[in-house]
């Protein structure tokens, strides 16, 4: 009867500690998603869109500049929200969200409350950095893809790794340099 019980005991436990196959794939296709895109690029903007939003809406107590010059601050907010969103959602767009958000987060250190008091500034610039920078992530190297164990005179004679048989002379097969278009403009 208590043996019974402990293994009982140690099934649920076990059951519980296992991850359910609905929350393993959820988690999957969340890193899949996450890892398609300039995932922390894109939430660096939109954290530093939030902040200089945010800020002039504090108490006037807080605020360097009040009433109309405080526009300035909530549109360029709104404006890095939404290339942070584009990061995100549109990553093709990725280079020209990055440069804009870099620039955006430079002007409102002068035009919006210190840039957030610098720390919206900041976000904004290493968010902007991030998504300029992120490259979508490549499955195989196009070396690989090729197959077998190319010798590096090989690579760079462009020729093919199987070794020629008695009596051919060994020419050289080109072959076809792999392109990585970046913008993905080409499939």
């Amino acid at each position: 009867m208590l043996l019974s019980r402990r293994r009982s005991r140690s099934r649920a436990e076990s059951r519980s500690r296992s991850p359910s196959p609905s929350r393993s794939g959820t988690w999957q296709r969340w890193r899949r998603w996450r890892r398609s895109r300039p995932f922390w690029g894109g939430l660096l903007t939109l954290l530093s869109g939030a902040w200089i939003c945010v800020l002039p809406l504090a108490p006037l107590k807080i605020m360097l500049q009040q009433g109309v010059a405080g526009i300035p601050s909530v549109l360029m907010g709104a404006v890095l929200i939404v290339l942070g969103l584009t990061g995100w959602f549109a990553p093709p767009q990725r280079v020209l969200a990055g440069i804009l958000t870099t620039l955006i987060a430079t002007a409102a250190l002068v035009l919006s409350n210190l840039g957030g008091f610098l720390i919206g500034t900041l976000l904004g610039i290493f968010g902007g950095g991030l998504m300029f920078a992120w490259q979508p992530y490549a499955d195989r190297r196009a070396g690989s893809r090729s197959g077998g164990n190319r010798t590096a005179e090989n690579r760079t004679a462009g020729g093919s790794a199987s070794p020629p048989a008695d009596g051919e002379p060994r020419t050289p097969t080109p072959t076809p340099t792999p392109h990585h278009d970046p913008q993905g403009a080409q499939p």
